[in-house]
């Protein structure tokens, strides 16, 4: 089958490898959509920090947003699972430690990632073979490429969540990228008001198409309180401004990652009263992602600029946007052939 595969910070190939074949417990996947992230791109440039400690090697075959269909199972599995649609966790706990017992195998320390950790590759490829236990069925209504939005989705729902918002409170959201846009789009579902915070231009027209009229950059930002501020940026100063414009009693949730170390002061965390959720996957928020998507409350799928092949990858990896792009800050791929 053809894969994309990464073989050194800002080296690649779309190379014939073997398919993957089920081992015991597990699905082959026909890889139907499969979306590139701000992962992916750390690991293109090589700043990924999985690389410098040991958990991800070169060569390595990216993509863990993606949605297909099942394929072929391995032994001890139903072959009912063999023509459904699904999408699958990132996550793989190893199942047998004391986190994985608790329900908490998103943060089990041996676990791998699809495409990210230790070795599972992604879906950056015709085919994929994960644990079936991983799988989550889409429904009808939810097609290829709502599919592959699921995933960041669920990290968007748990982060809307976690800002324990009810209807008529007032968020903040830092950074309007994929998963910005996504926690504000569930945050509206919630009832809340929402406002975003961005850096460019482009980034706040493209939420106001949207629907969401209260879009700000971080110098006019309106002295309005605000019960929750979720920090969906790369920015390393943003935490410390999200505990200063958040409402004392109020949340404050981080589900983005900077490159380098952020502060706050604790002191000020403490006199506001304030709760800090921090937000690492979707994996506990897959189920409710999909059903959001199939009742229409929450409709991603104008986040994506293009979808290309196999071929686009690596451009796509380093900057380029697709020509005939729209304005959104998802890029899809379709891997099967032409």
């Amino acid at each position: 089958m053809r894969a994309f595969v990464l073989t050194a910070p800002g080296e690649y190939a779309v190379q014939e490898i073997p398919a993957p074949m089920a081992a015991p417990g597990e699905a082959v996947i026909d890889v139907e959509r499969a979306g590139v992230c701000g992962t992916d791109v750390e690991f293109f440039t090589g700043e990924m920090a999985y690389l410098h400690q040991g958990h991800s090697a070169y060569p390595m075959r990216l993509g863990h947003e993606w949605a297909g269909r099942v394929a072929a199972v391995g032994d001890d599995v139903d072959p009912a699972w063999i023509g459904r649609r699904v999408m699958g966790d990132t996550m793989l706990g190893c199942g047998a430690c004391r986190r994985c017992s608790r329900g908490h195998q998103h943060v089990c320390e041996k676990r791998q990632e699809v495409g990210v950790r230790d070795g599972r590759p992604g879906a950056l490829a015709e085919q994929l073979a994960v644990p079936v236990s991983s799988l989550h069925v889409l429904p009808d209504s939810v097609g290829a490429e709502l599919g592959a939005l699921v995933e960041p989705g669920g990290n968007a729902l748990r982060a809307a969540q976690a800002a324990d918002l009810r209807p008529g409170d007032r968020a903040l959201v830092l950074g309007p990228g994929t998963i910005g846009l996504l926690v504000a789009m569930f945050a509206r579902a919630e009832g809340a008001e929402v406002h975003l915070m961005g850096q460019t231009d482009n980034s706040l027209t493209f939420a106001h198409s949207l629907g969401f009229d209260h879009v700000w950059r971080e110098n006019a930002l309106p002295g309005l309180p605000f019960d929750a501020v979720i920090d969906a940026s790369n920015a390393a100063h943003l935490p410390a401004l999200a505990l200063d414009l958040v409402e004392p009693a109020g949340r404050v949730v981080s589900v983005g990652l900077a490159g380098e170390p952020s502060r706050i002061d604790t002191r000020t965390l403490a006199l506001k009263d304030v709760t800090v959720v921090g937000v690492l996957s979707a994996s506990p928020g897959l189920d409710a992602t999909i059903r959001a998507y199939a009742d229409g409350s929450v409709d991603p799928r104008p986040l994506v600029a293009a979808t290309v092949g196999l071929e686009q990858v690596g451009a796509v990896l380093a900057g380029e946007r697709p020509a005939g792009s729209g304005p959104g800050p998802k890029i899809h791929v379709d891997p099967r052939p032409n």
